[in-house]
């Protein structure tokens, strides 16, 4: 078994981040539920190489992560908690300035760790504090964010050592650089939707300047879940280049986000797709090929509707991405 465990190679470490595997597996399933079978899943990635974990308060996986990695350690797959990179996420309920330390210590209660690898703000709004309900009523959206008081919380979460890294997710490159110009402790990490099909360009080259890991969900559109859509896997353009290269058009878009630099996070269960999704380090795409990836149309998979509200600080979808493309 030992010998077919793949290696992922991992983003240089730096003063914001101490190490991150290049792969991810994601573990948002909607509805948000959490079953054995999630555990399981997690246990056997372990066992083919995987070695970073992403979880959030709102994906109710925290405790199956926290199994998987400990049953793992058990049967001696890994030494110890250290051999694993784990992200959480604190839920927009718990996103006020002092709520963010015990959310923090609830998430490592769930995951029954002394710490995780690294800890992100789920989406730059605040939601009435005490519900983890998704969707959510639009009433309970604060009219604004307080992301200066917010983000001395995730400071202090990183001084107490509750968080190795620090960082955020679906933040626009305004949100960002607004971030940057207050932080005292820098973000490491943004993550947000990204594929063929939303490249993120605005926002790569912010990330690029800054020093800021771009780590990207949905790298294959996500088809079959409220926040995807299936024009990645039905791309034409993609088709055509995975069966003239004889790879999986999964494993051509998996390849694309890895040259780019980003951090990519890919969810399945399904133990085929699992070694697949690890079979893109030992080939590349040509220039033609990454050329056509470049010219495809753009269209965001998530808009983050549910966060735009005449009650909350974004009316439209514009001030939630604030235009990035």
């Amino acid at each position: 078994m030992h010998a077919e465990m793949a290696t992922i190679p991992e983003v240089p470490a730096s003063e914001l981040l101490p190490t991150m595997p290049r792969v991810g597996m994601g573990t948002a399933a909607f509805p948000f539920t959490s079953s054995e079978d999630t555990t399981a899943a997690m246990l056997r990635a372990i066992e083919l190489g995987y070695r970073h974990f992403d979880t959030a308060r709102i994906y109710a996986t925290e405790g199956c992560v926290g199994e998987a990695v400990a049953e793992a350690v058990r049967r001696g797959l890994i030494a110890s908690r250290a051999d694993v990179f784990v992200t959480s996420k604190i839920w927009c309920s718990d996103l006020h300035a002092g709520r963010v330390v015990p959310a923090a210590r609830e998430t490592l209660r769930n995951l029954r760790m002394d710490y995780v690898d690294l800890l992100l703000i789920h989406w730059p709004v605040s939601l009435t504090p005490g519900n983890y309900d998704f969707p959510f009523p639009k009433e309970e959206m604060a009219p604004s964010f307080d992301m200066e008081g917010v983000w001395r919380g995730m400071e202090e979460c990183h001084r107490l050592g509750l968080a190795r890294a620090i960082g955020v997710s679906n933040f626009s490159a305004k949100k960002l650089e607004h971030l940057l110009s207050l932080a005292a402790v820098r973000p490491a990490v943004n993550q947000v939707e990204v594929n063929p099909i939303w490249q993120q360009r605005t926002l790569r080259e912010v990330c690029r300047r800054e020093g800021v890991q771009l780590c990207g969900y949905s790298p294959l559109g996500a088809k079959g879940t409220p926040w995807g859509s299936a024009a990645v896997m039905d791309s034409a353009v993609l088709q055509e280049i995975a069966g003239a290269k004889g790879k999986t058009l999964a494993q051509i878009c998996l390849r694309w986000l890895n040259e780019q630099g980003d951090v990519l996070l890919v969810k399945t269960y399904n133990e085929k797709r699992m070694r697949e999704n690890l079979d893109i380090f030992n080939w590349e795409l040509t220039d033609e090929e990454r050329e056509r990836i470049s010219q495809m149309p753009q269209q965001r998979g998530l808009p983050g509707l549910e966060f735009i509200s005449d009650h909350g600080p974004y009316k439209s979808v514009e001030d939630l991405w604030d235009g990035d493309v």
